[in-house]
């Protein structure tokens, strides 16, 4: 069973911009959310999700010791902070677009871990 969730439950983001080029690169929250994200987080999916922004090229790269992926986006900041007559030309703020996104992950995964109890403090006589 599938639950559907917003991204930003299960990883944070920081974005930059070079020239006409974003770049976002996705923390897991949890290392437990990494392979189930490393199969539904795609080139794809991160295309779709900017597709209004038609990006020419998405390349992801993962960084499974961070449990994180870095997205390269090309061609969506409407050539960049100098050429761009957007008010937000750069891509400081588009983490939170992708972060806003809804994706299908396993409704077990999502159920909160429980923190191991502490082992009761032995109050025996001396």
């Amino acid at each position: 069973m599938t639950r559907t969730v917003s991204l930003y439950r299960l990883a944070h983001a920081r974005s930059g911009d070079k020239g006409n080029r974003l770049n976002i690169a996705v923390i897991c929250r949890e290392p437990r959310f990494f392979a189930p994200l490393r199969e539904r987080l795609t080139e794809a999916f991160v295309a779709r999700v900017f597709r209004e922004r038609q990006p020419t090229a998405v390349r992801r790269y993962e960084l499974p010791k961070l449990n994180a992926f870095n997205f390269v986006l090309d061609d969506v900041l409407d050539g960049g902070v100098n050429g761009s007559l957007g008010l937000d030309g750069h891509g400081k703020t588009l983490s939170f677009l992708l972060l806003s996104a809804e994706i299908e992950m396993p409704a077990d995964l999502l159920a909160p871990t429980e923190e191991p109890s502490p082992e009761p403090m032995s109050g025996g006589s001396r």
